[in-house]
């Protein structure tokens, strides 16, 4: 087939060429084409079919689900309250229990004791079980003193579920309600049962078994159905998975406006009750939808791709291989000249593209010359700056840390009045040749450490036992270069502000080692440590340390470190502070390893 369209389009006089007339055609129009025979009209076509069919799937699946979720809404409820029933059954056929509420009592005393004696007796344990009901039994016997399990009939009488349950004129009767007492306020479901058994239709006894309403409003929550539910009595709603009941509140009343959400009901009969379960329906969502049809959707992509290839065999000589020459002009160039193409052909809007290409591409030939130059003039500058900025950098840490040793120089030579200055003198010589030699600003670790070292031995001269020490480092770490004079400004820092106004004896530690690709140098010390307040203030100068701040900032030293440490790093590296007063500080500095040279 495509070998019989490649002969007929070669049989086609050149000017009727679809190559050539769509040349003149505007790139709007092309476009527009394009997509009304490659995108709307297929996807029209194919998403009507598409979501009739997949709607119709989601609705029948989600009524089933709704049909299932009904049904063991149905069960859990009639099971629960068919077991209330037969309990109550018991009590109503228990010749035991209906004695005990038909005998005559002299006193009160005379009940309170043959009550006593009926709740030792096995028999109404037998009949009532462990429970978890709240039951009472009322009986028209006027020796029986109100209280537990047993009251008189009087007291109830002015009872709203009493009233109802005599008009319903049925021997048992499930029956929701509120209580609303000084006492309590509660949501009730009831089952009440007249106890007429040896005595039918002439015995106004009765008993009210109260139901665990808090434990059948959490199965239903528990349960977690996908869908919204609502069990009602009428048009009160006894209970819902929706998160806003509770035992204390009134029940709430399933509006009219309600039904349009109903996707499925289902009334069953409760003992003299008709309750309706209501499954709310839910809208679809259209992103599970595609992903639970994404075989179907594929398949069409792939048909609506047939049309476009064929369209664009057509456009290939107007649209893509003029672009493809604008590109090739492009890569042609280089950064001192831009290739010009040598021909421009059609007049739509990639003619013209061509044509301002020529027309840009001439322009920028003229001007390349002189914006290279100002360019690689601005970069010696920019390069003159930054080495300026390093100089100065330097000029101030060294008198720095020179001004430091010099005076502990004095003060231990005036305090001692002897000639043991000669090891510092020795240390302070190392420090110097350090502080000199700025050859180049990195130095390894390694070396790095024996200048820390060193300066520390010339503060345990001045300090005496009030300074310890211990420096560790993994072998591993000691390979990386730093910037000189980077890990003994903070040990500096930790000795000048940690441990030099403190009488009690205090420790410096120093520690290197590398983790999960990451340089960490940590400086800790035993010193006064500072408030939240200042800790917050030094971290972030130390993570946005500048020129601008060291003009500005009292400690020189450490955001001069921290300064070289961000230029040496591409600004990656991390500092983080941790101090409590009169416990000490900690200062942990961690670099990615692939920004740190290796000294070799």
């Amino acid at each position: 087939m495509e070998n019989k369209i490649k002969l007929f389009f070669q049989k086609v006089p050149e000017r009727f060429h679809p190559g050539k007339i769509l040349d003149n055609l505007p790139l709007t129009r092309k476009l527009m084409l394009l997509y009304l025979c490659c995108v709307l009209l297929p996807l029209i076509l194919t998403d009507s079919i598409i979501f009739s069919l997949v709607i119709k799937a989601e609705q029948s699946s989600s009524q089933h689900e709704m049909e299932n979720i009904a049904e063991a809404i149905h069960y859990t409820l009639s099971n629960r309250m068919d077991n209330a029933a037969n309990l109550s059954l018991n009590i109503y056929s228990n010749k035991y229990i209906n004695e005990f509420m038909d005998a005559e009592y002299a006193s009160p005393l005379d009940y309170y004791e043959s009550y006593r004696d009926f709740l030792k007796d096995s028999l109404y344990e037998a009949s009532v079980g462990t429970s978890n009901y709240n039951i009472v039994m009322y009986a028209d016997n006027p020796g029986i003193v109100n209280g537990g399990s047993f009251w008189n009939l009087d007291s109830a009488k002015d009872k709203q579920w009493y009233r109802d349950f005599v008009e319903s004129g049925r021997d048992i009767l499930a029956y929701p309600y509120y209580e609303n007492t000084a006492t309590s306020t509660l949501r009730k479901i009831s089952i009440i049962r007249r106890m007429d058994y040896y005595h039918k239709g002439s015995c106004p006894n009765l008993v009210k078994m109260d139901m665990d309403y808090s434990g059948m409003s959490q199965s239903i929550i528990n349960s977690k159905y996908r869908f919204l539910v609502y069990i009602c009595d009428g048009d009160t709603i006894l209970f819902s998975n929706d998160g806003h009941g509770g035992m204390g509140k009134p029940y709430e009343t399933f509006l009219p406006s309600m039904n349009r959400r109903v996707g499925y009901s289902r009334d069953m009969n409760v003992y003299g009750r008709v309750w309706s379960i209501y499954v709310m329906k839910e809208e679809l969502n259209a992103l599970s939808i595609i992903r639970n049809n994404f075989a179907l959707l594929l398949f069409l992509i792939l048909v609506n791709l047939l049309l476009p290839a064929l369209l664009m065999k057509g456009i290939n000589h107007s649209f893509t291989s003029r672009i493809r020459e604008l590109g090739a002009a492009f890569d042609k160039g280089d950064i001192h000249e831009l290739t010009q193409l040598p021909a421009v052909r059609g007049k739509d809007e990639i003619g013209v593209l061509m044509a301002s290409y020529n027309h840009m591409a001439g322009r920028i030939n003229d001007l390349i010359q002189t914006v290279y130059k100002d360019r690689l003039k601005e970069q010696e500058m920019d390069i003159a700056r930054q080495n300026a900025e390093l100089l100065a950098l330097h000029s101030q840490i060294n008198p720095h840390f020179l001004f430091n040793a010099l005076e502990s120089i004095r003060m231990h030579s005036l305090i001692k009045n002897e000639e043991e200055t000669a090891g510092m003198v020795e240390r302070l010589a190392l420090m110097e040749r350090q502080y000199v030699d700025w050859g180049t600003d990195t130095i390894s670790i390694r070396e790095e450490l024996q200048f820390v070292e060193a300066y520390l031995e010339l503060q345990k001269y001045r300090f005496g036992d009030r300074l310890s020490y211990k420096i560790e480092a993994e072998p591993d770490c000691l390979r990386y270069c730093v910037p000189r004079l980077t890990l003994v400004t903070f040990v500096e820092n930790a000795c000048v502000h940690g441990l030099e106004n403190k009488t009690a004896p205090g420790w410096i530690f120093v520690r290197c080692c590398c983790r999960d690709g990451h340089l960490y140098m940590e400086i800790e010390d035993t010193g006064h440590g500072m408030d939240s307040g200042l800790l917050l203030t030094l971290q972030e100068k130390m993570e946005n340390a500048s020129m601008q701040l060291l003009k500005e900032n009292e400690r020189v030293g450490i955001l001069n470190a921290c300064l070289r440490l961000h230029m040496a790093t591409d600004n990656t590296v991390k500092f983080q502070l941790e101090s409590e007063e009169d416990s000490g500080t900690i200062v942990t500095i961690s670099i990615p390893e692939e920004k740190l040279r290796i000294n070799t």
